[in-house]
């Protein structure tokens, strides 16, 4: 999908079908046609315009002649089934001329802001202050889903209480597999933007300069937050593993003890079941004798398991 979106002289924002001076061109899972039109009639390098739709491309700034690539990783979430998935994407920010370039293989809650216009003072043709909003909001994006995974740890942290199943380490684990992609991520991303603050490629005014250094700012509270929620989620892990197997074993021993209990009459039932000659056998009241003396050696075996806390 290409989109060209420009703010106008009436600092209106309008959708364009065809490109101009200023304007910004969003490519959302491109199709081949649609890559060969921007290559073709802004002469963009190919390359430039595939590397972010490969999910595995790593954060890096490249610069060729008066192309600039920024490329960066965003967080995404997706609902799968009863629990949410926390993942990264790339994005990719090409500078040519007076056009801004972005590409993403997927839609993103971050482009949709400024596409919805929820960002104020947001104009396309201030291209370098555009490229450090999208970065102030990726990592404010980062911080929040970082929160979100803190929340849901803490819920699952009072249902592995008491539970006995692994349904709840399970989706830790994920939980834990989600904060390492995104330490990753924004440890690759704060390079980014170290470089562009040393870049001369990428042109920064004073008040541009403030804005990256709080983008920086506030990566790098994302990396300490996901270190310090990745830390206490490895050891809730370890620690509730051990939780689910002790009240697996108070299960076990619960079981146990009841099983030993109920062996009692089924053993003297077992014993009168016998065809040979037993004491009591022509006695009328032989059933209510053998049922009181089972619920009493059973009532005996129940004080003395209890005693031992088996119970």
């Amino acid at each position: 999908m290409l989109n060209i979106y420009k703010t106008m002289q009436d600092r209106t924002f309008a959708e364009l079908d065809d490109f101009e001076n200023g304007c910004w061109i969003n490519l959302i899972d491109p199709t081949k046609e649609e890559l060969e039109r921007v290559n073709t009639e802004l002469n963009v390098d190919m390359d430039f315009l595939k590397s972010p739709l490969d999910d595995e491309e790593t954060s890096r700034l490249e610069i060729e002649e008066d192309q600039t690539l920024i490329l960066v990783d965003i967080p995404m979430v997706e609902k799968e089934d009863d629990s949410y998935v926390y993942y990264t994407f790339p994005l990719g920010i090409i500078l040519y001329k007076k056009y801004i370039i972005t590409i993403c293989l997927k839609e993103n809650l971050l482009l949709e802001q400024f596409v919805e216009g929820k960002v104020k003072s947001f104009y396309t043709y201030k291209r370098t202050r555009f490229v450090l909003q999208m970065l102030y909001r990726m990592s404010a994006r980062y911080l929040i889903y970082l929160k979100q995974i803190d929340k849901i740890s803490h819920r699952i942290e009072r249902q592995l209480h008491k539970s006995t199943k692994n349904r709840e380490l399970i989706q830790l684990l994920d939980l834990e597999k989600s904060l390492v992609y995104f330490s990753t991520s924004l440890k690759a991303n704060e390079i980014v933007m170290e470089k562009m603050l040393k870049s001369e490629s990428v042109k920064l005014y004073p008040e541009d300069e403030d804005l990256l250094e709080d983008v920086i700012i506030e990566n790098k509270q994302a990396i300490e937050m996901a270190n310090i929620y990745s830390n206490i989620l490895s050891g809730m892990m370890d620690a509730f593993a051990s939780v689910i197997s002790n009240n697996l074993n108070i299960v076990m021993k619960v079981l146990t003890s009841i099983t030993i209990v109920m062996a009692i009459p089924t053993m003297l039932a077992s014993f009168y079941g016998m065809n040979v000659g037993l004491p009591l056998q022509n006695s009328p009241y032989a059933f209510p004798m053998i049922m009181g003396l089972s619920i009493v050696l059973a009532t005996i075996a129940i004080v003395i398991l209890s005693r031992k806390n088996m119970f």
